[in-house]
């Protein structure tokens, strides 16, 4: 599917991984109407060669050095509103899918499926779709309508993932040892955990916690 002006689908690629840049380049250049306008390592170099570049879809990592996929994210839609964005990751997490829409991402690629995925995500993209893998789609059906947790909710989930008690973490926040408690227990009710345990095995599930 070439542009409307017979022009391919211009490409960045910005990811970390010389390798995994690599394969996604020589997908893109397989295919007879894309080709890779740029490539980045991290997320400076990524906002620079947007700027430079200006490609009809860019492809960013959701885990770089400088800055991350998020941040690189809301870098270039600050400059460029219309610019199309999709995350790589290899999280399926709906959390973090949810997280990457509302910093601006067009799209969700999963690193495991780019091989069978990128070609088709990439035109949809570039026709001003958005593209989420059907398994994340129905992971972010799943929980729509559920309570978040907050910001200290989820700073109380990431130290316990961390292994300390609620002392500690009342500690380390500034609360009491009752109110940490407080904190757990709604996490453990919105998450549907049955113990802290799971509730940090869920947390990494659904992308609420790095692993």
């Amino acid at each position: 599917m070439l542009k409307r002006d017979g022009t391919p689908i211009r490409v960045l690629i910005a990811d970390d991984h010389p390798l995994m840049r690599e394969g996604i380049a020589a997908v893109i250049g397989s295919q007879p109407d894309m080709e890779v306008a740029g490539e980045a390592g991290d997320g400076e170099e990524a906002v620079a060669a947007y700027r430079r570049l200006r490609p009809d879809v860019t492809l960013v990592d959701l885990q770089m050095p400088k800055m991350n996929g998020m941040e690189t994210i809301h870098a270039i839609r600050a400059e460029f509103p219309t610019a199309c964005l999709a995350i790589l990751t290899t999280f399926r997490g709906d959390a973090r899918a949810m997280q990457a829409i509302k910093a601006g991402a067009q799209g969700y690629l999963l690193k495991s499926a780019l091989r069978k995925e990128l070609s088709d995500a990439v035109r949809q993209l570039a026709a001003g779709h958005r593209y989420i893998p059907p398994q994340v789609a129905a992971e972010l059906a799943q929980h729509l309508g559920q309570e978040p947790l907050t910001v200290r909710e989820l700073q109380v989930l990431e130290l316990s993932a961390r292994g300390q008690a609620n002392k500690q973490i009342g500690a380390g926040l500034g609360l009491s040892e009752d109110t940490v408690k407080g904190h757990m227990r709604s996490i453990m009710d919105k998450l549907g955990a049955s113990n802290r345990t799971h509730a940090v095995t869920i947390g990494i599930e659904r992308g609420f916690l790095e692993v």
